[in-house]
């Protein structure tokens, strides 16, 4: 029984379905993908991202299905194909929580006091000031319960800070680091 888990203490069931809850003990780091889409540039605030492969390089994050940023990547008439992920510095807080309010206005205006560029491969908008940023091609569109996988290619990165703090989320809020 060399492999068995043995627990110390005994373990408290927890009252009701209180999977989202466990879940929001995992810490994440949070980040923000933006597309520039035919009809506006939209961002949305994602703590679901993870590299897949440095070879290829591959990332994939995972987003709501039915929020607006899914749509545009999985239209089936004409999905976009290209979008930016920007890791998010700890500085970044109140960026975060723009881009995570319902019924936020486009990422444009969002955008417009904050420093930012254009990707040069996906023509997304890409704040400053993050960890890195990195311009992705859609590989593959996985449906996943609730939730739609996005896995996709590196097309290139556009920048990587030599120092800062990450932005994380934990229990729903973002601590102090």
């Amino acid at each position: 029984m060399e492999n068995q888990l043995t627990l110390n203490e005994p373990l408290m069931p927890a009252a009701g379905n209180d999977l989202p809850s466990a879940l929001s003990a995992w810490a994440a780091g949070v980040t923000l993908l933006t597309i520039a889409d035919d009809r506006d540039d939209i961002g949305t605030t994602v703590s679901a991202f993870m590299p897949v492969s440095l070879d290829p390089p591959m990332v994939c994050v995972s987003l709501i299905a039915d929020s607006y940023p899914a749509e545009v990547l999985s239209r089936p008439s004409l999905p976009a194909a290209r979008f930016a992920v920007t890791l998010l510095a700890s500085s970044q807080k109140l960026l975060a929580g723009q881009f995570a309010a319902v019924g936020r206005p486009s990422a444009r205006l969002v955008l417009d006091a904050v420093p930012h560029t254009r990707g040069p491969d996906s023509g997304a908008l890409i704040p400053l000031g993050g960890l890195a940023a990195l311009e992705c091609s859609v590989a593959r569109r996985v449906p996943a319960g609730d939730h739609l996988l996005v896995i996709s290619a590196v097309a290139g990165v556009v920048y990587v800070a030599e120092a800062g703090d990450p932005l994380i989320r934990f229990r729903g809020r973002y601590p102090a680091p």
